[in-house]
């Protein structure tokens, strides 16, 4: 049987919930993503590893009116199942569900409307007029309202699921692969060029909303020179690189690299930092990277915004959203303790082994597959 993951930007880091799902599904399922590129290639993370991408040109409306057509096409497996209620997922899903009449699920990670109400009053009105956008405000708001229309849901945390209702399946993470044993330090230290220097390290896509000013300024009052902060998925040359022009030589960046090598850079980490901050777009929202982490048994340190406390409970250190300076003690914490850090690390390892895994995660989706499999016969 073959499943349609429908992704609404396959140039960005969407896919990596995308990416997730289809992994997660091929056990007993033939899956592939689909969806447009608005940036044109697929997201660098994921481009070239073993999931099949499907994609089209992303466009604008009125030029969307025949990409959406594309994508209906594409979108021909015997079950669609949509990641985000955005247009170009959701909404493709449920006209080709139309065309077809083939089950449709909906999975919900984030909060998609609470990204655009970061901007203020003013800003979401001029978002809501912001027609051309197919996956703008006016377009997202009506996907919200049509959750219920999918046969089935699944969400990505307790926020989401008391929003939409559904299934709870959190991030997972291959710990069979991912085992810490098999990715010593010196390999990701060579890369980055440290050598005795201390690591700190943040991974992912440097946004404001993910605590990456906090966490730049953090390192500015830690001021350790023995210790380095390492941003993996900032280019050198781009805007957010700025944040950290006042570090000087206590900083080191890498562009996005293949989610194959994520395990060879986090093992060279001392400390991982996931410094979100709280706000309409993070109060649903669960970093992904919190699971590469605890899969690699990296001490972490992260702040209390969503599910974060309930995952990362006794097995990290956590602090406020939004205190630069209560990141740099925690920080600064795990560093001049490192049997306690390791300690910490080794428990969310056995936590992720048991909880957050692909096997835990497939035991709660497939029953949800099935049941809809069983209903639309």
């Amino acid at each position: 049987m073959k499943v349609s993951v429908l992704c609404f930007d396959c140039s960005e880091n969407a896919a990596g919930r995308a990416d997730l799902l289809a992994r997660l599904l091929r056990p007993e399922y033939e899956a592939e993503v689909v969806g447009p590129c608005f940036k044109g290639e697929v997201w660098a993370p994921v481009n070239g590893g073993s999931v099949k991408y499907r994609t089209v040109r992303g466009s604008k409306y009125p030029a969307f009116l025949a990409t959406r057509r594309s994508l209906v096409r594409l979108a021909d497996g015997d079950l669609l199942y949509a990641s985000k209620p955005r247009p170009t997922s959701y909404g493709v899903g449920l006209l080709a569900r139309m065309a077809r009449q083939r089950p449709l699920l909906l999975d919900i990670d984030d909060w998609e409307v609470g990204f655009f109400y970061r901007s203020g009053a003013w800003g979401r009105l001029g978002r809501l007029l912001n027609v051309a956008n197919p996956n703008g405000l006016p377009w997202t708001w009506l996907m919200e309202r049509l959750t219920g229309r999918a046969q089935a849901v699944t969400v990505a945390s307790r926020f989401l699921q008391q929003r939409f209702g559904g299934v709870l399946i959190p991030h997972a993470r291959d710990t069979d692969e991912w085992r810490p044993e098999r990715y010593r330090p010196e390999a990701g230290r060579g890369r980055l060029g440290v050598s005795s220097e201390r690591v700190v390290m943040f991974l992912g896509t440097p946004r404001v909303h993910k605590g990456i000013d906090d966490l730049a300024e953090a390192m500015r009052l830690l001021a350790r020179p023995d210790v380095v902060l390492v941003v993996v998925g900032c280019a050198p040359e781009s805007a957010r690189a700025r944040a950290f022009a006042g570090l000087g030589r206590g900083v080191r960046l890498v562009p996005e690299i293949p989610f194959t090598e994520v395990p060879l850079y986090l093992a060279a980490a001392d400390v991982v930092a996931i410094p979100q901050r709280l706000g309409p777009d993070t109060v649903g929202q669960v970093p992904a990277k919190v699971f590469d982490a605890m899969a690699l048994g990296r001490p972490i340190v992260s702040t209390r915004v969503s599910m974060i406390p309930e995952i990362l409970e006794d097995c990290a250190v956590l602090v406020g959203p939004g205190d630069p300076a209560g990141l740099a003690r925690g920080i600064a914490w795990l560093l001049d303790h490192p049997g306690e850090a390791a300690a910490l690390g080794r428990k969310a390892r056995e936590r992720s082994v048991a909880r957050y895994s692909y096997a835990s995660a497939r035991r709660l989706l497939f029953p949800v597959i099935e049941r809809v499999l069983r209903k639309s016969l």
